[in-house]
């Protein structure tokens, strides 16, 4: 992966003003969907503009399709355009929760052809805490040129999983917190467990103490140590709705391996299927 997947706060404050730069603030909160809004009013990056988990980075829910389904790459585009996207564009998106939000945006671009992606590293804390500028201000809608080429067999549905997960030559890895990963404290979907086959390495492991992410070394040590001799080409990722999965596609990337595929629908679909096998413990 290139060495500008992430960037750090003062490379971002030196492109504020550089218009091939496009900022977007994707904060967001499971528990209260309005929280990440209100605090994008409250300040944040100056011209980043605002794109929402559910309304912009999702696509409406059916109750079986998860509770975050992949967008379609018209509509997607849209968003980005109004943002000022365009093919030369360096987007950089930031949360304030160790990149879990920060992360779909780049796997959502990468799937959609678009390689200058990065997030911020520390996200808002860090900018906050090293005393960037933050703006009230909201940017202007800008005009963008932004083309979705989706790529093909970057993702997998349920009947492929279903198919594959208990086949050694794949590793299905699940990014939930342990405890929802072991059907224990489930308090988000309806059913708790997971998929049988799975393993677990919570997104959060991919961070250091600090918020920012482990050196790239660190991470592809773990991530072979997880993967235990399986091509990490033949990794798919899942959590709770295909959010913070993407995390460890971006550690593994970060770590210079293959990332992998996604299963966006995740446990959410899965479980929504009361067919499907349930794993707990």
């Amino acid at each position: 992966m290139k060495a500008d997947a992430l960037v750090d706060c003062a490379t971002l404050e030196q492109h504020l003003d550089d218009a091939s730069w496009v900022v977007v603030d994707v904060r967001h909160d499971l528990m209260n969907p309005g929280k990440g809004r209100a605090a994008y009013a409250e300040g944040h990056i100056p011209g980043a503009c605002f794109l929402h988990l559910d309304d912009d980075l999702s696509a409406p829910k059916t109750g079986r399709n998860g509770r975050h389904p992949l967008p379609a790459p018209a509509d997607f585009a849209a968003k980005l355009n109004h943002c000022g996207v365009t093919p030369t564009s360096q987007v950089v998106a930031y949360d304030d929760t160790g990149g879990s939000y920060a992360v779909r945006l780049w796997w959502m671009l990468r799937w959609l052809g678009h390689e200058r992606v990065a997030v911020l590293d520390g996200g808002w804390k860090a900018w906050v805490a090293e005393n960037r500028p933050v703006s009230r201000e909201v940017p202007p809608g800008r005009t963008g040129a932004f083309v979705p080429r989706a790529l093909l067999g970057a993702t997998v549905d349920a009947a492929f999983v279903d198919r594959f997960r208990e086949d050694a030559a794949l590793k299905l890895i699940d990014a939930r917190a342990a405890d929802r990963f072991a059907g224990n404290n489930e308090t988000i979907d309806p059913v708790a467990g997971h998929v049988p086959g799975a393993v677990n390495r919570f997104w959060q492991t991919n961070l250091a103490p600090d918020g920012r992410f482990k050196a790239a070394d660190v991470l592809r040590r773990e991530f072979e140590t997880l993967l235990a001799g399986t091509d990490p080409a033949a990794t798919v990722h899942m959590c709770g709705s295909g959010v913070t999965a993407c995390h460890n596609a971006f550690a593994m990337a970060l770590a210079g391996l293959p990332s992998g595929r996604l299963y966006p629908g995740s446990w959410s679909e899965w479980c929504a299927d009361p067919t499907r096998a349930v794993a707990r413990g």
